[in-house]
């Protein structure tokens, strides 16, 4: 089992940055690949951006292609969002998780789930 816990989200103004957290309690955090997803009021959780265990392979959807970027370290059990260019459509609250599984966009795949950060993104 693991245990997340996102932090860092906030209000920032559209164009700006925020980079987020996720921090996994006990020592198998490698052996998971990891992802982001966020849900707005009204919709759907979305798949966001995904990691495999080693960092060797990620992916993005398509709306925050190039604006955003994930990373990971292992000997730190934490995973990072770097959101730039943020947009009022990014607002959401988001969430980190995990999966044993190698990197995926499904969000079934996911056993483990932080509480959630939430990012303001005002115009």
């Amino acid at each position: 089992q693991v245990k997340l816990v996102e932090s860092g989200g906030g209000l920032v103004q559209a164009g700006g940055s925020l980079r987020l957290s996720c921090a996994a309690s006990g020592r198998t955090f490698s052996m998971y690949a990891m992802g982001w997803f966020r849900q707005a009021p009204g919709k759907e959780r979305e798949f966001v951006t995904t990691i495999s265990r080693s960092g060797g392979s990620t992916y993005y959807a398509d709306s925050v292609k190039g604006r955003f970027t994930i990373s990971r370290d292992n000997a730190k059990n934490t995973v990072y969002l770097q959101m730039n260019s943020l947009k009022p459509e990014d607002t959401a609250v988001y969430y980190c998780a995990a999966t044993p599984l190698r990197a995926t966009t499904r969000r079934n795949d996911f056993d483990y789930w932080g509480q959630g950060t939430q990012v303001t993104v005002s115009s």
